[in-house]
């Protein structure tokens, strides 16, 4: 006799459900230290400009959580060494952030430590991080910056920005448990190039070259944006993607009508949005004021019309 297929589970189902209700678009404010590692600008670009949106399924969303919540334990394990950890910035009470380029770049530390035993009058950068077994193994055997070069660079440009010049790297094991403490130097060059690469993406009107044009390139299957930049699909309507907007100091700038930007209304944009081109599947035929006229990979015509819009 065959076996019965397994039988849903509600509960599990209305949990899982429960984290994709309660998610956001994934759209930051800025482009983050965490991501400059990536190796293709043009997904950067597209993380900036808030091209996707994030549709994370629940157990993903739940995985992140796990991550978040691993830190408090590695807080108290180093803590249990004798070191002195510091979560926050005792002189503001908030998290230790860093930023550049007019606000457009930065992140936020996990932590700054002081007497760790390996060096216990330097002052480190703290980060931590959750590994899969198979990630685990691939970080023990060949270590951070050729393992995971993301969170190198993360923790770099950490480095750089508070002039601290050594950081600690606390990796959990998922599946056993297991650490890895690992200490990294600060590389200053590779930092001012990590810093350059942001300046390039932030201030890019039009995005970078793809880094690889095979749709099928192993980083390019992989990548949020892969429908965006290879396909057909559609970038999210925010002023970010609007050709009217332009990131300047401190925040964002409309052309159309001159004037600033507050995070809210970005999101919203407004009637008069009209796509940056390279956002659109298409070649650019005609365009005014108010409109622009694309043709479009399949022959078809779409106009881009804001004509008849009202005013903000």
């Amino acid at each position: 006799m065959a076996a019965l297929p397994e039988r849903p589970s509600l509960t599990r189902d209305a949990i899982l459900k429960a984290y994709e209700a309660a998610r956001d678009d994934g759209f930051r404010p800025h482009l983050g230290a965490s991501q400059i590692g990536k190796s293709c600008e043009r997904a950067l670009w597209y993380d900036f400009r808030w091209a996707t949106p994030a549709r994370f399924p629940g157990r993903i969303l739940r995985l992140f959580e796990t991550g978040q919540l691993e830190e408090a334990r590695l807080v108290r394990n180093l803590r249990a060494t004798g070191a002195t950890v510091l979560e926050v910035d005792p002189e503001t009470g908030r998290q230790w952030r860093v930023e550049a380029h007019g606000g457009h770049f930065g992140g936020s530390l996990d932590a700054v430590a002081l007497g760790l035993l390996e060096a216990p009058k330097t002052w480190h950068v703290v980060e931590f991080k959750t590994h899969s077994a198979k990630s685990f193994r691939e970080l023990t055997a060949k270590g951070v910056a050729e393992a995971k070069p993301q969170h190198w660079a993360q923790m770099q440009i950490y480095m750089h920005l508070t002039g601290i010049t050594r950081a600690l790297y606390a990796a959990v094991c998922k599946d056993d448990d297991d650490l890895h403490i690992e200490r990294v130097p600060a590389d200053r060059d590779a930092a001012e190039r990590l810093l350059a690469k942001a300046a390039r993406v932030i201030f890019a009107q039009h995005p970078p070259a793809r880094i690889s044009e095979d749709p099928a390139w192993w980083e390019c299957r992989f990548c949020d944006h892969h429908a965006l930049c290879h396909g057909d699909g559609a970038a999210a309507v925010t002023c970010r993607s609007c050709l009217h907007a332009t990131p300047v100091e401190g925040g964002w700038s409309c052309a159309r009508w001159a004037t600033a930007l507050s995070p809210a209304a970005q999101k919203r944009a407004c009637a008069k949005h009209l796509f940056i081109p390279e956002l659109v599947p298409g070649e650019v035929e005609d365009a005014g004021d108010d409109h622009v006229v694309y043709r479009l990979r399949d022959g078809a015509r779409w106009i881009n019309d804001a004509r008849e819009a009202a005013a903000c």
